[in-house]
């Protein structure tokens, strides 16, 4: 079976400074993978390259053995959603929000999809900017599954989170790719989440991959430690 996404030999030029070198490594399926490492690394980077919200300057993608680029933008969107760090709540009510995902929605979708993340169907008339951090989240990743994707993308989600609500977050997602099949690829800088989470761990440093593989040999946790020490924990 193909690999989730394939990078082979991934250059990104932002102006005269590269922010991905050479990146060759793979994210397979079934397995929840994290991209780690440090802020300026290019973890958010690669992650925007796998719904073509970027596209890398050299090198090829491949999304389940298909030239990622030749795949119609739209229709991949739809495939791979993406949830990214700030919730990005549009105006209005979230029956609005979760309507620009899918234009013929009926409510009774709409409390489905709520209710898949934990959230009440009263919260369909509420205004998107009276919601908390974690409710906004959660009404993201809500719009994110209202298009049915098998992938999702998810940049550093709860790194402006409560810590209550950033478990929240994380055992939600945990329970959808249970229940739906989902594919997950998270990033994150969060030791401890890389721990709780990561079933595949791919680790960049300046742009480069440090480590790519099973999170539980001594060589992963050689390329955790130069993150701990570039974070400062």
């Amino acid at each position: 079976m193909a690999p989730l996404f394939e990078f082979r030999d991934i250059d990104v030029l932002v102006g005269s400074s590269a922010v991905l070198k050479g990146v060759t490594a793979t994210i397979p399926d079934q397995r929840l993978a994290v991209i780690a490492g440090a802020s300026g690394s290019g973890k958010t980077s690669l992650l925007r390259l796998c719904n073509r919200l970027d596209v890398p300057t050299g090198g090829q993608i491949k999304y389940r053995g298909d030239n990622l680029l030749e795949l119609d933008p739209r229709a991949l969107r739809r495939r791979v959603g993406m949830v990214f760090q700030q919730p990005a709540i549009f105006p209005g009510s979230v029956r609005d929000n979760l309507r620009t995902a899918d234009h013929h929605a009926s409510d009774e979708d709409m409390t489905a999809v709520l209710a898949s993340v934990d959230i009440d169907s009263s919260f369909l008339d509420r205004v998107g900017d009276s919601l908390s951090g974690g409710e906004a989240q959660r009404v993201c990743l809500a719009r994110a599954l209202m298009c049915k994707p098998a992938v999702l993308l998810m940049d550093e989600p709860t790194a402006s989170l409560h810590p209550s609500a950033a478990a929240t977050l994380e055992q939600t997602t945990q329970r959808l790719r249970s229940e739906h099949s989902l594919e997950v690829v998270w990033v994150t800088h969060d030791l401890r989440q890389i721990s709780r989470l990561s079933e595949h761990l791919l680790v960049l440093d300046d742009g480069r991959v440090l480590y790519a593989g099973d999170p539980g040999t001594a060589r992963a946790q050689e390329a955790l430690a130069t993150l701990a020490a570039e974070e400062g924990e």
